[in-house]
């Protein structure tokens, strides 16, 4: 299996704005769609692909997540940037993607709130919020 190259959040709104093969899958929770937002592609044309990579609350991992990318249209020739909240799950599910016939897979590394600052708080240090992309509550 290839590495999973991270790349920023802004280098992925590029991806998206420019290449009509790139999209962008959110493999967060449905709780974290609901409550913590998703990123707004309206301006690149396209909307995320929302495929838990687990799911809430028992965080178990979705047995069927390659056949979810499938059935959301995805092929092999399509560019998948993944995000989560700060990298971790999405860097899991790039692999399993990868494994599954999708070669190009990127992780969005800061996710989408990115790590957390000193006070404690994400969207501020790094990722798509704290990059000042477009976003929106549910």
């Amino acid at each position: 299996m290839a590495a999973v190259p991270d790349v920023t959040a802004r280098q992925a709104w590029e991806a998206l704005r420019e290449d009509p093969k790139a999209a962008l899958v959110d493999v967060r929770t449905d709780a974290e769609w609901n409550f913590v937002g998703l990123p707004d592609l309206s301006a690149a044309g396209k909307q995320p692909v929302l495929i838990p990579w687990q799911f809430y609350p028992s965080m178990q991992v979705n047995g069927a997540f390659a056949e979810h990318l499938r059935k959301a249209g995805l092929t092999p020739l399509h560019k998948l940037y993944f995000i989560c909240r700060s990298g971790a799950r999405s860097l899991a599910a790039c692999q399993a993607a990868q494994v599954s016939g999708f070669p190009h897979a990127f992780n969005l590394g800061d996710g989408f709130e990115g790590p957390v600052d000193a006070e404690g708080h994400r969207g501020t240090v790094a990722g798509w919020k704290a990059e000042g992309l477009p976003w929106r509550q549910r």
